[in-house]
């Protein structure tokens, strides 16, 4: 029972992870059509925001909750700086985005092991130092502090979406930009503050993996494919898509890597990832539009 029961909630927990990070990609990529492969470092830097946060506030049960405020800030701010002198050039060229990203995900690398070349020590909260009995498996309790993290953000992202001004004029800007520009919607602001904003849940994310893995100059690289993967697989800007092909490949993955190695887990998810866009193209949702016949 425990060899059933394990990969599936380890592989929930960094379902969870992928979610939280995919998330900041349906934003800046399902709805706004940007292809960012800096997003992985975004992550690194909400990590290293857990790191800094620990070596002002000793308290680690402090820390860490004061850390998520700041990676988010942080990380947004750098999401922001990226839209404001790289990105706003290049709408409407994807390819052109990718290219640029890279190099931008490449050098904040080189930052990172320029100022910290073995990498950042987070210490595990003595609040999360345990684990929760399921079946006979001790989960652990920062695994489980991921999947109500990655709930939280999941809720308010939705929330925003839905029940504010500002997630109105996301949808109007993603669905029509000239029209609701003459609207009087002001789309510069709302893609800045759009990029802000998955920037920064990345960044939260950062906070959480620091938590599971070690923080290294590769924690972004490991988790960015399967979150480009897991937005595909879900639909373009369709939340409740991310939210279930998150789950599905992180549990997918753990049962795959549960019978072979870590890395040749990945690249049977990635296959089977692959295999699926082959028959579903346009992922689990799509949005219905009206057309003539």
């Amino acid at each position: 029972m425990e060899s059933l029961i394990a990969p599936l909630l380890n592989g929930t927990a960094d379902g969870a992870l992928l979610l939280i990070a995919a998330l900041g990609l349906a934003l800046t990529f399902g709805q706004m059509g940007v292809i960012n492969m800096a997003h992985g470092e975004f992550l690194l830097a909400g990590a290293v925001c857990a790191y800094w946060t620990q070596q002002v506030v000793t308290n680690t049960d402090l820390s860490i909750l004061l850390a998520l405020p700041v990676a988010f800030v942080f990380a947004g701010l750098l999401g922001l700086l990226l839209e404001v002198t790289i990105i706003q050039w290049m709408y409407d060229r994807p390819l052109d985005t990718l290219l640029a990203t890279v190099g931008v995900s490449l050098g904040l690398q080189q930052v990172f092991l320029q100022l910290y070349p073995s990498g950042v020590p987070v210490e595990k909260p003595g609040l999360l130092d345990g684990q929760l009995d399921v079946l006979g498996y001790a989960w652990p309790l920062r695994q489980i502090f991921t999947i109500v993290l990655a709930g939280i953000c999941l809720a308010g992202l939705g929330a925003l979406l839905r029940y504010t001004t500002f997630g109105r004029r996301i949808r109007a800007t993603v669905q029509n930009r000239a029209l609701a520009e003459t609207l009087g919607i002001a789309t510069r602001s709302v893609d800045r503050l759009t990029f802000f904003i998955g920037s920064g849940l990345a960044g939260l994310g950062g906070v959480a993996a620091s938590l599971i893995g070690g923080t290294n100059s590769q924690l972004g690289t490991r988790y960015i494919i399967l979150a480009f993967l897991v937005v595909v697989a879900g639909g373009l800007g369709q939340l409740r898509g991310t939210v279930i092909a998150a789950w599905a490949v992180g549990v997918v993955t753990a049962y795959f890597a549960d019978w072979t190695t870590g890395s040749l887990a990945s690249v049977m998810t990635f296959v089977l990832v692959v295999v699926f866009l082959q028959v579903k193209p346009q992922g689990l949702f799509t949005v219905r539009t009206r057309g003539l016949a």
